[in-house]
């Protein structure tokens, strides 16, 4: 696609959830994670990139102590679809054996990623592994993700905004928008 396709294509984009309605889903879920864990720590788990501002918003309004590390798995590059080769660039610093970890991802998508960034985790001797993501979609799912904490569930369409890209631009948007 060339650039002034991708340009346009960008002006055309929708509007999927304003940033209010982000606010108080973010709220609820860890309203929610503070419940399950009160009395712990768990350790949070973003997945790089897209998971940024989420994954700030979420540790900002739990009522509960947490420690946050990052993995980064790529699968996409400059595509609109997962390239189906997942590529481990960032592992996990902290020490996670024995203790409870909540994975938190932006989007799922094929399902494909997040399973493989769960064995790897899994590797580690977490005491549990829970899911908490963004955005479940249901278009192409291809593996079945137990997603514990779900913010949105969405049919189908390629989404900005909010930590997530396309070709590493449009993350800074403050609103999910899916490409028209």
């Amino acid at each position: 696609m060339n650039l002034f396709a991708l340009e346009k294509r960008i002006l055309d984009k929708k509007l999927l959830i304003p940033r209010k309605s982000i606010e108080k889903r973010v709220k609820k879920l860890a309203n929610q994670i503070s419940l399950d864990y009160e009395g712990r720590e768990p350790v949070l788990i973003g997945v790089l990139k897209g998971v940024i501002f989420f994954l700030a918003d979420l540790a900002r309004e739990l009522s509960i102590p947490a420690k946050i590390d990052f993995i980064r798995a790529a699968s996409y590059g400059s595509s609109m679809t997962s390239s189906r080769t997942i590529q481990l660039t960032k592992d996990v610093e902290i020490p996670i054996q024995g203790k409870p970890v909540i994975l938190v991802e932006d989007i799922v998508d094929t399902g494909l990623t997040l399973t493989h960034i769960m064995q790897e985790v899994e590797r580690k001797g977490p005491e549990s592994i829970r899911i908490c993501a963004l955005i479940e979609k249901l278009e192409r799912q291809e593996t079945k993700v137990p997603i514990d904490y779900c913010g949105f569930r969405i049919n189908e369409g390629f989404i900005i905004g909010y930590g997530l890209d396309f070709d590493e631009k449009y993350r800074n948007l403050p609103d999910l928008y899916v490409l028209s």
